[in-house]
């Protein structure tokens, strides 16, 4: 069996894509899952949301994509998260201009990643904010996308220009791909406006929006300046309950 590869991704930023990501990746490890997170967000949160100094790396995904350094020199195991982490830093701000240039261009990850698939169960990708060639790369290589959405007004108008470029990828480019799921993040059950936004959510999508829902939780706010996902930062707070809950949900629905 060779790994689900599963993008988080949308354009708008601020909705816990990040978060998502990092601890989407914690808890499918917590389930013995082999799990590796790929950082393809030159901002680089999800590499020092697991306490890698982003800073100090030697080389990072930027190049093992423009073939200047070997894919298994660069992935850094995280002991306490169990997990396996490509790290990204600012030098892949230049990938976009260098993959712009490639013929291989948009399938240059998933060219990368080809060679370890059959090592993990699961390989969860963080995308930048944008929908960009470094995006475009990983909705290449995966075989669906998870898109953290926040319920507030704006939710839906980012939803369908994101829903457009993955009906363009399917077309043209990755036949496969899927959408594993829209999660609702940052909930809060008091809040009218979030109650009518999900309600809205469903009636749209139906059964593409996944049953967990992630709440408001600060823990999961502070856990990344420690270094640790929230599984290791407050295993018994509602985002880790919430975060493990997901990945059983996807573990089931997807066969992982």
């Amino acid at each position: 069996m060779s790994a689900r590869v599963m993008a988080v991704a949308n354009q708008k930023g601020g909705v816990g894509k990040t978060t998502t990501a990092v601890n989407l990746a914690a808890a499918l490890a917590r389930l013995d899952k082999r799990v590796m997170l790929v950082d393809m967000d030159p901002q680089g949160n999800a590499t020092v949301s697991l306490g890698i100094d982003k800073a100090a790396l030697e080389a990072s995904v930027y190049e093992v994509l423009t073939d200047e350094a070997d894919l298994t020199e660069v992935i850094a195991h995280r002991e306490t998260a169990g997990v396996d982490v490509l790290p990204a830093n600012g030098d892949l701000t230049a990938a976009e201009v260098d993959l712009l240039e490639e013929a291989l261009g948009p399938g240059r990850l998933r060219a990368v990643l080809a060679s370890i698939r059959a090592d993990y169960d699961a390989i969860v990708i963080d995308c930048p904010p944008t929908l960009n060639m470094l995006t475009l790369n990983a909705l290449v290589a995966a075989d669906g996308v998870l898109v953290p959405v926040q319920c507030e007004y704006f939710a839906l108008e980012g939803l369908s220009a994101l829903m457009e470029t993955i009906e363009t990828v399917q077309q043209r480019l990755n036949p496969g791909l899927q959408i594993d799921g829209l999660l609702r993040t940052m909930y809060d059950r008091r809040n009218n406006l979030a109650n009518d936004v999900s309600n809205e959510l469903v009636a749209h999508f139906g059964l593409k929006v996944l049953t967990t829902i992630v709440p408001r939780n600060v823990r999961l706010a502070e856990a990344p300046s420690y270094g640790q996902s929230i599984l290791d930062y407050d295993a018994h707070s509602t985002g880790a309950m919430a975060y493990l809950a997901l990945a059983n949900e996807l573990s089931r629905k997807l066969a992982i």
